[in-house]
């Protein structure tokens, strides 16, 4: 049992290391002595705490085995409890002020606490060094009218007209969008937390209708962050968001602890979460289930990579579960400032069209660079095509072009990505139904290594064929082995591929490589 995080008010801990988004055993929680109930995920959350106390965590397994965890909660001010500035939670009636008035008041080291109830409101805007708990039963229910919403400009030229000041973003350019259910801008060492729900109600709107039209602005995210750090999200769940709906862009130090994301398997780019260029980020726990990727991460697209070049790095997904969704973890495809050191483990998929996926394409640019991605420990079930790496995405305006799709070597110049060192470990996926995995590199930069270690793939004989990759003149396929074309190096070892059609291994334009 470790340790994760702790707040004035709450704790996360893990149970078991080994297990994905469940532990291996059931456990019955006792804190200081008091019966708490039974916890059958690796990673939880405890709510209800007192500040500055002493506590002592016991978890004892099926089997009768247990441990013990002290932690003492940190300090707080003092709480503003939202109805004292006149927030009603009554489902009707409009609490944007009162919610925002007590989030400014709050002092450094202060909570913003928000009761049961429901609350009418439109986006609100953070502050530092401040903790914002939903309590259990309480929703922040998201006005529907945009015209209600404040526009964040995505661009603003400084006054020297030589700089520029970037807030609205979408899909990966400074565009103008719609503000966030919550938002920050440059906010340090925030805190949100509790077993409260923040529904964007997408559905009673017209978000998702014509998605992809600018109306005013582009559509907005439930919580938005740029240029933040020290950032913690535990425990509340997102839902029906307009569009994405977690983007910290440009933040580093996010932590994010047994969060819930939901959206209709039907709804329009509603990815789960998205950092965009940010820096020392930790997903742990975390259920998914939404209407297109669960998790992306990105790095701008061609203007911002190339004037900016701000990676993506150091970011762990693990014990989290990716139920429905287009992808389960993807890299890609705004990815113009690279993305390197992922390292996604223990996790759990369940009815993806794709699992583990890279997306990038030609006109990326020079710092397009996916390097030292690591997916270990993963368990899939009902997963269409486990793993994806794809250098020829085609959803872009030009997406379908020659210059983008063509198979022969095209120039290699300052336009070209890279996609270097790719290792996939202990990943188990059963009734698979297109390929156990497929790999399209760039005929003049192929894909550097890509390394299977540990792996099981099975197959389900009923499921239909499926493309595997989104790119041009991908076939469908259907139970199928291991596709792999233009690849530097692909090195096989202990790989056990179950019920397929044809070889195991399908390679063209792939130089060395090694299958024991």
């Amino acid at each position: 049992m470790k340790r994760l995080y702790v707040s004035s008010r709450s704790c996360t801990v893990l149970l078991d290391e080994e297990g994905d988004y469940y532990a291996r055993s059931r456990y019955t929680l006792y804190l200081n002595g008091v019966e708490q109930g039974r916890e059958e995920r690796a990673v939880f959350s405890l709510f209800g705490l007192w500040p500055d106390t002493e506590y002592e965590l016991t978890a004892v397994r099926a089997d009768g085995q247990r441990e013990t965890l002290s932690f003492r909660t940190e300090k707080e001010v003092c709480t503003l409890n939202v109805r004292r500035f006149g927030a009603r939670g009554d489902g009707d009636t409009e609490d944007t002020a009162a919610l925002q008035a007590a989030i400014l008041c709050c002092p450094p080291g202060g909570r913003v606490l928000i009761p049961e109830g429901t609350y009418k409101t439109g986006p609100l805007f953070l502050k530092s060094h401040i903790t914002l708990e939903l309590k259990a039963g309480a929703t922040l229910s998201l006005l529907t009218d945009r015209s209600r919403f404040p526009i964040l400009p995505g661009m603003t030229r400084t006054t020297d007209e030589e700089g520029e000041y970037l807030l609205g973003a979408w899909e990966g350019n400074p565009l103008d969008s719609f503000a966030a259910a919550m938002t920050g801008i440059g906010v340090e060492d925030v805190r949100i937390i509790g077993q409260g729900t923040v529904d964007g109600c997408a559905q009673e709107g017209d978000w998702w209708q014509n998605p992809k039209v600018r109306r005013g602005a582009f559509r907005g995210r439930l919580l938005f962050l740029r240029d933040c750090r020290n950032i913690t999200v535990q425990g509340v769940t997102f839902r029906n968001s307009p569009a994405w709906n977690l983007h910290p862009c440009f933040s580093r130090d996010l932590d994010f602890f047994n969060v819930r994301i939901e959206a209709p398997a039907s709804s329009p780019n509603t990815d789960g979460f998205d950092p965009e260029s940010c820096e020392r980020v930790r997903m742990y726990g975390t259920l998914f289930s939404v209407g297109d990727d669960c998790i992306a991460i990105k790095a701008g697209k061609i203007y911002m990579g190339q004037k900016y070049h701000v990676p993506c790095r150091d970011i762990e997904i693990a014990w989290c579960a990716m139920l429905d969704g287009h992808g389960g973890v993807t890299v890609g495809s705004e990815m113009s400032g690279g993305v390197q050191d992922v390292r996604v483990h223990h996790c759990l998929m369940s009815g993806n069209d794709r699992g583990l996926r890279i997306k990038t394409r030609r006109g990326r640019g020079r710092y397009a660079v996916v390097d030292d991605i690591v997916f270990s420990d993963v368990r899939m079930q009902g997963v269409k095509t486990p793993m994806v790496v794809n250098c020829m995405y085609f959803c872009d305006p030009d997406g379908r072009t020659p210059y983008v799709q063509s198979r022969e070597k095209q120039p290699v110049d300052d336009t070209t990505p890279t996609v270097g060192t790719i290792r996939f470990e202990r990943v188990r996926a059963e009734d698979c139904q297109c390929c156990a995995g497929y790999i399209l590199g760039l005929p003049e930069r192929p894909v550097k290594h890509v390394i299977l270690r540990d792996c099981r793939f099975s197959f389900a004989p009923e499921g239909a064929p499926m493309t595997p990759a989104m790119a041009a003149d991908v076939p469908p396929c259907h139970n199928r082995g291991l596709i792999a074309r233009f690849v530097g190096s692909l090195t096989l070892e202990n790989v056990t591929m179950e019920h397929i059609e044809g070889e195991r291994l399908d390679l063209e334009q792939t130089d060395a490589v090694t299958d024991q």
